[in-house]
This record gives structure tokens, sequence and C-alpha cells, in this order.
């Protein structure tokens, strides 16, 4: 078969460049800086408004005392009467700091909403990084017609690769999954027409607790 001129002087320029392969790793291919680069302003108003233009319903609260008021008149307004919650640890500080509603943990299928804490807080994309290791499940912030996160102010970071790193050094071992979520579940595949909670929650709700992760009393 007879190689055509063209072709015979592309694989000549491969042969060539095959005897002086580039070292592995490539020596300055990609920084280890990271591409976007934290506004001026402060965490906690990045991440609600790029929270909200995502649908996202954001409540900031100085503490766990004001969080909870704004939480049961949410489920009053709403005439919630089932709420999920699977973390232990969330479930105590909530009934704790005067949490009316029970959490049970044993109906999501039916329940009006869900409630989880979250491995971080994304400002840049106005996402909720969430893990297995959190006991929520897969499926807890995903059933539920609605979900409630509930956050603190020192998980609040810039960029995904900072959440990674929250996530790195909080467990020895890194959980079996992590999942982003930004804002309600919404699809445009039917006619190009936005259509939100086909796939997931049609509502997100996150409040943001002024107050140490590590420190729920």
């Amino acid at each position: 078969m007879k190689i055509s001129p063209s072709k015979e002087t592309i694989l000549k320029k491969i042969r060539q460049a095959l005897t002086h392969p580039v070292p592995v790793p490539f020596p300055g291919s990609e920084g280890t800086d990271s591409v976007f680069q934290p506004s001026e302003q402060e965490l906690e108003l990045s991440f609600a408004e790029n929270f909200t233009t995502l649908q996202g319903r954001f409540s900031f609260c100085e503490s766990m005392e004001e969080m909870v008021q704004q939480l049961q008149l949410l489920i009053a307004n709403r005439g919630w009467k089932h709420l999920y919650s699977n973390e232990t640890e969330l479930k105590n500080s909530l009934t704790e700091h005067g949490i009316k509603q029970p959490l049970d943990a044993t109906s999501l299928r039916n329940c009006d909403a869900s409630i989880t804490g979250c491995e971080a807080l994304i400002a840049r994309t106005g996402s909720i990084l969430l893990s297995s290791g959190q006991q929520s499940g897969r499926t807890t912030s995903v059933y539920a017609p609605v979900h409630i996160c509930i956050a603190y102010t020192s998980q609040l970071v810039y960029d995904i690769k900072d959440a990674l790193q929250l996530v790195k050094e909080k467990y020895d071992q890194l959980p079996s999954f992590l999942t982003l979520a930004t804002g309600p579940s919404r699809t445009a595949d039917i006619e190009k027409t936005l259509v939100v909670g086909v796939h997931g929650p049609k509502e997100v709700f996150c409040f943001l607790v002024e107050q140490p992760a590590n420190n729920n009393s």
C-alpha cells in the first residue's frame, strides 16, 4: 500500500518526536494554583449570591437557637408533618435546641422534607458537598421532595479543591462517595424547557449558622 506524501510527512514528524520523549510528569504543563481566584467579598456573601441564583433558599443565622426558630417557622408555614434525618449528631443538636417535630429515620419515602448536614459549602459555585461519612446515605438529599441543609461558617470554602481538602483532613480514609448538590434538581431535556424537581428535590434550603461545626452547643 502506497503512502501519500502528506501522510509520510506526518509519520516522519512523529518518529522524530519519539526519539526525544518528553519527561513524565510533564514539567510546567500545568500549575497547582487554582484557575479561579477568590473575590474580595466575604465567602458568606459569595455563597448566598450563587446559591440563590440557582434557586436555592438561603438563611443566615447567628446561633443554633435562631436557626431552630426559623426552621420551625418554615415547617409551620408549609404544614410539614413528616421530617426525615439520619444523622445522629445533627438530630441530637436540633432536639437540644428546641426542635419540636420528630425526626423520623425510617420514613424517607413518605417524608415532607429531609434534613442533613454537609461536609462543606462551596462559595464559587453555590454548591453543597455531601458524603457517605455523614450517615445520611446516598438517598437522603435526593429522594425527599425538599432538602434542608444545616451548615456552619467554619465549613465555608471558596472552591471545590478547598472542600476536598476539608474532607481529607476530617477522615482517615475518604468516604465511599462524595456528591455536589448545586440547587434544586433540574433538566431541560423536554423540548429545551427548564423543569425543576425531576430527578431530585424541588426545593433546597440552606441554613448557615455562625458557629464552628465542631461546637453545636
